[in-house]
């Protein structure tokens, strides 16, 4: 027998820590090779974490809420088999002469790590309002409570609390008019105390009948919900509609659909299309490609396209295609299935939706003609796909002009009109327009 640790693992470069949310084992439970163990949240996404040996489940270092850092160790699995650690870039196993703990001594051991589990600490109140793990952290080790976190005003990114703003709060925050630490006198002017958040209305409270179910929002319904007021109240909104005749993306599409699925073995999407479209129009205008910071814009080296996801539970995921230039058709269409797929499942891990430069939509999939997206902050545009419908329209040829049958679609452009402005924001949907109507019919995959 062997003890093996199963620690947090790494989830991206800017991960450092995650939220344990969830238990799906019990101290005692059996556990199968790579079979779901507990599950994570940051910002971005919640994700399960399996285990890498199967076993007993022997001990649980951490409880539900925990802010969990990369790399410490979450559980401890009893196991039959060796476990290999690496020494000085060489494997060793677990000497030969372990010692075989007796059953009855083990089941002993189970009980009374299960008698000496804490109670997971309890959660110091809801809000609407996104705080990091690590604020809620300090919150809860200093006794912050919400009504006093609300009131913090937030310098990161989106208004966001950071943890130099909640430290700044507590150096200066009054318990019934006595500073809890009192601040050293010096010559220079003290900084000024947090203001509070300016007072918003309130909607009147909705009365529930009888007969009404009332459903909670998800931790993500409530993300989403802020993200988006918070977008609201943060980018000038403007959008641009250019209708698209796609008839010939639709004939070639059609044309290829099937060889492309026995060659590649995926299926052959206008997703992918319309994404080479869009990273082809950043190129040409890169200030499409930017974020604002104060007043100073940041223009983007890469080219990272979000692609709006739905999920089962109706809730929304922008999973991110990397350097989207950089890939052609075929790696477009493998990229964007990939995405879609794990999304639904979700199996993506959290460097996957983040640094995102510009955010596609697909609102047709739903059946909607055209729709005005909220810009997915810090970007400054984002474009929703329209329905395609088969409609009458004027052909121009060199013998004169008829009606006939197009698929025809709306590009509907919302961009922040504090930096972008008309002419920039239509002249690049335009370019998406124009890049889908030129479309060769004869093109090779």
């Amino acid at each position: 027998m062997s003890k093996f640790e199963l620690k947090l693992p790494q989830m991206g470069e800017s991960v450092a820590e995650a939220t344990l949310t969830t238990w799906l084992k019990e101290v005692g439970d059996t556990i199968e090779m790579d079979e779901a163990i507990f599950e994570i949240a940051t910002d971005k996404v919640d994700s399960e974490v399996p285990s890498e040996v199967e076993g007993v489940l022997l001990e649980k270092r951490f409880n539900v809420d925990d802010v969990i850092k990369v790399g410490e160790v979450v559980a401890v699995i009893q196991t039959d088999q060796v476990i290999e650690v690496a020494s000085n870039g060489q494997d060793t196993t677990e000497p030969e002469e372990a010692i075989e703990v007796p059953t009855a001594e083990l089941e002993s051991q189970i009980s009374q790590v299960q008698e000496s589990i804490a109670t997971p600490t309890p959660d110091f109140g809801s809000s609407e309002r996104f705080y990091s793990p690590l604020v809620r952290n300090i919150a809860k080790e200093e006794g912050v409570s919400m009504e006093e976190l609300e009131t913090i005003i937030g310098t990161g990114k989106e208004g966001r609390v950071t943890k130099n703003d909640i430290k700044a709060f507590l150096e200066h925050r009054s318990t019934n008019g006595s500073p809890v630490t009192a601040a050293p006198e010096t010559k220079e002017a003290a900084p000024s105390p947090a203001k509070p958040k300016k007072e918003e209305a309130k909607a009147a409270p909705i009365p529930v009948a009888s007969g009404d179910e009332v459903i909670p929002l998800t931790r993500m319904g409530k993300l989403i919900a802020h993200h988006m007021v918070e977008s609201i109240s943060t980018s000038a909104h403007v959008q641009s509609f250019v209708e698209v005749d796609v008839t010939n993306v639709v004939n070639w599409r059609n044309k290829m659909k099937d060889a492309f699925q026995k060659r590649e073995g995926e299926k052959l999407t206008f997703t992918p299309i319309f994404m080479e479209a869009v990273a082809m129009a950043l190129k040409k205008y890169p200030l499409m490609n930017v974020s604002l910071d104060g007043d100073k814009v940041i223009k983007k080296k890469n080219i990272n396209l979000g692609m709006a996801a739905a999920l089962p539970d109706g809730n929304l995921i922008v999973p991110v295609i990397k350097n989207a230039d950089q890939l052609n058709l075929v790696g477009m269409a493998k990229t964007v299935n990939d995405l879609a797929n794990r999304a639904r499942n979700n199996q993506l891990k959290p460097d996957e939706v983040q640094d995102g430069t510009y955010t596609v939509t697909n609102v047709g999939s739903f059946g909607s003609i055209f729709g005005t997206p909220i810009i997915n902050q810090p970007q400054v545009g984002i474009l929703a796909l329209g329905a395609i419908r088969k409609m009458p329209s004027v052909i121009e040829t060199d013998q004169g002009e008829y009606i006939g049958i197009r698929s025809k679609m709306f590009l509907s452009h919302s961009y922040d009109h504090r930096v972008v402005n008309g002419a920039l924001g239509g002249m690049f949907v335009k370019t998406v327009a124009d890049y889908l109507e030129a479309w060769d019919i004869n093109r090779e995959i």
